[in-house]
């Protein structure tokens, strides 16, 4: 499977990616976003406060681990969900011997909507 990266088209930012996977909470929000969820669901599963739950997300999503996918609810409330978008990370030397990140962007098609929806970034 080809590599890609963030939606910019750069190189993610491997202090930021290494600090996220450093975090338990972060990781253990990755470990429940196999498919799309609420803030509230997320927090749930993972047993963190609510509070922590949005500073963590905002955290994965700034490291573009994960997507943020907003919908809306009837009312006109809008309604986010979130998803891991990646199936490997992986930290590494290049040719220079600098650290570098590569991200294994998800191709799963069970996300349908939400893997096509608008990201927030």
């Amino acid at each position: 499977m080809p590599l890609e990266f963030s939606s910019s088209g750069e190189t993610p930012d491997l202090e930021r990616v290494v600090s996220v996977l450093d975090d338990a909470d972060c990781r253990a929000i990755i470990s429940v976003l196999e498919e799309p969820k609420t803030v509230p669901d997320i927090a749930d599963e993972t047993e963190l406060p609510l509070s922590t739950t949005y500073r963590k997300l905002d955290r994965l999503t700034e490291a573009d681990l994960v997507d943020e996918a907003v919908g809306v609810r009837q009312g006109r409330h809008h309604k986010s969900r979130y998803v891991a978008n990646f199936d490997r990370i992986s930290i590494s030397f290049d040719d220079d011997r600098k650290l570098c990140v590569d991200v294994a962007r998800s191709n799963n098609p069970a996300l349908g909507i939400w893997s096509t929806a608008t990201r927030k970034l």
